[in-house]
């Protein structure tokens, strides 16, 4: 079973910066891509950024620029910089990994989410 915990969110003026991190634990599992979603009040779960184990990234285009993710494969964990934060950033982030499971079974597992508020 794996499990990921999430930390780093918080409130923030527009312009300033967090980091999000999060590690995944447990056994019997491979992880190839960690990454970050989010989800607004009334609005469906949308990808922020992903990377995977050989070290490509995809970024949402509203956050080039801005967010930068980055991934320790030994301790499975990836940490997503924000950085010139903007109040449309508010929203619920979710940390996410696929990868396989036991017996080469399909895993994608998700964080409790982190709440992260940009005030204008």
């Amino acid at each position: 079973q794996v499990q990921l915990v999430e930390s780093g969110g918080g409130s923030v003026q527009a312009g300033g910066s967090l980091r999000l991190s999060c590690a995944a634990s447990g056994s019997g599992f491979s992880i190839n891509a960690m990454g970050w979603y989010r989800q607004a009040s009334g609005k469906q779960r949308d990808l922020v950024a992903e990377t995977t184990r050989d070290g490509s990234t995809n970024y949402a285009d509203s956050v080039k620029g801005r967010f930068i993710i980055s991934r320790d494969n030994a301790k499975n964990t990836v940490w997503l910089q924000m950085n010139s934060l903007k109040p449309e950033d508010t929203a619920v982030y979710y940390c996410s990994a696929k990868g396989e499971g036991r017996g080469k079974t399909a895993l994608w597992v998700w964080g409790e989410g982190t709440l992260v508020t940009v005030s204008s």
